[in-house]
């Protein structure tokens, strides 16, 4: 049996499977009106119940019915052309005014003598509609104060951690360093070696490898502490997957690492980058690294592309 994305994921897909549930609806409705006799669709109801309570502008109308502008547009050209809608000009020659035909009004009173009334008992065999649309109007009254988007920025970001090395995350630590390295520059001989042998070129040594997991996308980030003197490391091999772009993922790592090299007594803790590498770059300076001429002169032949060295001062 396929599973239901949609009721899977719950509120994930609040909209979606509420459009879903609409469609499947409307189209129980247009089988009813098209054995009323009637040519209109579930589309213009909204618009004709506005309207038998009297003459409207369009502004009015979008107003009345919670519909964008263009499709109250469009559905009342449909309805004029069907001659149940009549458009004129309104007092002050400005706007335009819509109104039910005679043809109009008959539509209505059989909208509201068969159809309405067999609409309203199907729903409320299916469920408690009153409760439902008591939460339905609570929605819409939230989204009126702050949309989605909005409520979606206050939320908490996901918790991230921080995962040690072991073995089984060795080819993590090479996909992830490969697939940033390609995008931006080439595989040097120095690359190839640290990624292909975390354990013997850092771990073993006296380095460290670290790992960001975030929820539901798993391992998406690493980073390495190189030793290369008593006291001294190179950060090195930093990587987050585009998938965990937003997730300050970079940021939580980099953090972790540091404090990791303090850890492990780090006097001197440096960086190799290249000027392309702006975010990443950033990202150091917000964190404490500082542009050093000295580790560049003493370190900056490590690799071909290294034009940027920095050491990090807290």
């Amino acid at each position: 049996m396929t599973t239901d994305v949609l009721a899977n994921l719950g509120p994930i897909f609040l909209g979606s499977r509420l459009r879903r549930l609409a469609e499947r609806l409307q189209a129980g409705a247009a089988r009813l009106i098209v054995e009323a006799g009637l040519d209109v669709q579930p589309c213009h109801m909204p618009l004709l119940a506005a309207l038998d309570r009297g003459p409207m502008t369009v502004g009015a109308l979008v107003e009345a019915v919670g519909m964008s502008q263009p499709g109250v547009t469009r559905a009342a050209g449909q309805l004029v052309r069907m001659g149940l809608v009549r458009s004129g000009r309104g007092a002050d020659r400005r706007e335009r005014t819509l109104s039910l035909t005679p043809a109009g009004e008959a539509a209505m009173a059989r909208i509201k003598h068969v159809i309405w009334p067999r609409c309203q008992a199907a729903v409320n065999e299916m469920c408690d509609s009153r409760s439902l649309l008591a939460q339905v109007a609570e929605v819409e009254a939230a989204l009126a104060v702050a949309p989605l988007d909005v409520r979606a920025q206050r939320a908490p970001a996901p918790a991230l951690r921080i995962v040690e090395f072991d073995d089984s995350l060795a080819q993590a630590f090479h996909d992830i360093n490969a697939e940033w390295i390609t995008a931006m520059y080439r595989l040097e001989p120095a690359d190839t070696d640290v990624i292909e042998n975390p354990r013997a070129r850092i771990v073993d040594p006296g380095g460290a490898v670290l790992f960001v997991e975030a929820p539901g996308l798993g391992v998406v980030g690493t980073c390495a502490l190189k030793k290369t003197g008593e006291g001294v490391f190179e950060l090195t091999k930093m990587g987050v997957r585009a998938s965990a772009r937003g997730l300050k993922a970079g940021e939580f790592l980099l953090a972790a690492a540091i404090e990791r090299a303090m850890s492990l007594g780090a006097r001197t803790l440096y960086l190799l980058s290249n000027r392309k590498s702006e975010a990443a770059i950033h990202l150091y300076e917000k964190l404490g690294f500082v542009h050093d001429g000295e580790i560049m002169a003493r370190y900056g032949a490590a690799y071909q592309r290294c034009n940027v060295a920095m050491r990090y001062r807290g």
